[in-house]
């Protein structure tokens, strides 16, 4: 029989796309028969006129898979779909049935199936479709990757696998800062296993796979970078706005940190107040207008790099977040350093079930 594996997550951009692919990877070298899919496709391009999700994408190429992207991914949840939904012109029945029966296809004669949810636990309850009623409907055991800042969080969690039920395997929590750890693995784990939620594992944080560089942030926007000596490899997690004047800028900039500052190219106090932010990482600027030279100098002293958008405010903003929370880009590096993460902190042979 094939054993499933459906990996779902409290919260988007957390590595679940990493953590799946690479556990799928880890099956393999194990010499398991393994297969992918991802029912709902959320993280969504147009190319040739489709629109697809990249994740099985990547998965088709890093798991050498001959089978078609319409079938590792049944259901495009685009905005389009869900306005149809919502209308009432999409059958929650007929949905269900092609999961299944794609599934099925793509399970067939397999040691181990992995299976992608999406990046919240709601997705997919206008057709009832959740990760949780997917997980019924394929017989599938379910993988809770999630983040972990304060013991606040537990909360979440407990509501995930009260939702999930007995289908929960266990939880994966990723992306844990040094500060983090100790509390979330002295008292944290310890409380969600007294609740019966089980835990296999902790991974920290790595810079390398948290939040995007400036210079992948520049080429996803299409971005010039203004600054010839300032490094562009820095990673940034966040972005701020400079909507207000210098000195309040400064006081709000203070507060943050791996961040990129966003404002109109023509607000120069608001410029030169991110650069004296040490969290600030980047500056970029909309609207096409070039800062002053005294900014340029600045920046380039200080080893910050400004980018130039043509667009406004406001739709920089938009792409910024929808960058940031694709996070890192996806490729053949990064989960091979997750397969090295999983390796280290999860007992990933009692997981995938390796020695059954």
């Amino acid at each position: 029989m094939t054993d499933t594996l459906l990996v779902t997550s409290t919260e988007e951009g957390i590595g679940k796309t990493a953590i799946t692919i690479a556990l799928a990877k880890a099956a393999q070298a194990a010499d398991r028969d393994v297969g992918y899919m991802k029912p709902k496709g959320t993280r969504l391009q147009s190319a040739v006129g489709k629109t697809r999700d990249e994740d099985p994408m990547l998965a088709r190429e890093l798991l050498d898979f001959d089978a078609e992207i319409h079938e590792m991914e049944p259901i495009v949840y685009s905005p389009t779909f869900v306005k149809e939904a919502v209308r009432g012109r999409e059958d929650p029945a007929e949905l269900r049935e092609r999961v299944i029966e794609n599934f099925e296809k793509l399970s067939e004669d397999r040691d181990t199936m992995l299976v992608e949810g999406s990046d919240r636990l709601e997705t997919g309850g206008i057709v009832d479709l959740t990760d949780a009623d997917i997980a019924e409907a394929i017989d599938a055991r379910v993988l809770l990757v999630c983040g972990y800042t304060t013991p606040a969080d537990a909360d979440e969690v407990l509501a995930a696998a009260d939702q999930l039920g007995e289908r929960l395997s266990g939880v994966v929590f990723n992306g844990v800062t040094e500060s983090a750890m100790d509390e979330l693995v002295d008292d944290v784990i310890p409380f969600l296993e007294g609740r019966g939620v089980s835990v296999y594992g902790a991974l920290p944080r790595v810079q390398d796979l948290s939040g995007i560089t400036v210079g992948d942030l520049a080429r996803s926007l299409g971005a010039d970078v203004l600054t010839s000596e300032a490094p562009t490899d820095v990673h940034v997690e966040r972005f701020t706005v400079g909507a207000m004047g210098g000195n309040k800028a400064l006081d709000q900039f203070r507060r943050t940190r791996d961040a990129v500052m966003i404002s109109g190219g023509d607000r120069s106090e608001v410029q030169t107040a991110a650069l004296e932010a040490s969290g600030i990482k980047a500056l970029l600027l909309t609207g096409g207008f070039r800062p002053a030279s005294a900014v340029l100098g600045r920046a380039e002293k200080e080893n910050v790099p400004i980018l130039l958008v043509q667009s406004d405010t406001r739709t920089t903003i938009d792409r910024v977040e929808d960058v940031l929370h694709s996070g890192r880009t996806r490729d053949a590096e990064t989960v091979t350093r997750m397969q090295e993460l999983l390796g280290d902190g999860v007992d990933v042979n009692s997981l995938l079930r390796l020695s059954e």
